[in-house]
């Protein structure tokens, strides 16, 4: 499976839904496998920034998806030269 780095609250939306419809799920199996009504999981789904850490790894893990915590790879950058360098600062 491929990984996604996610920098931002609003990415996660797209993946959730990407990640269920992969997995062949509807929003009604996953909510009930949660344990909440499909209207609370599409909820959830469409704001994802809002879902606490403990539900997150529930629904990734019924999902089929792990969750992998890292820092950022190197990035290239440009000098005031505009030479190309390299940075371990992350990109936020």
């Amino acid at each position: 499976m491929p990984q996604f780095a996610i920098r931002t609250p609003h990415q996660l939306p797209p993946l959730l839904q990407a990640f269920r419809k992969e997995a062949g799920l509807t929003q009604s199996e996953v909510a009930l496998r949660l344990g909440v009504s499909q209207q609370t999981y599409s909820a959830m789904e469409r704001n994802a920034d809002k879902v606490g850490a403990a539900r997150l790894l529930k629904l990734l893990n019924i999902l089929g998806v792990e969750l992998t915590l890292g820092t950022p790879t190197t990035t290239p950058t440009t000098d005031p030269s505009g030479h190309a360098t390299l940075t371990d600062k992350p990109v936020w």
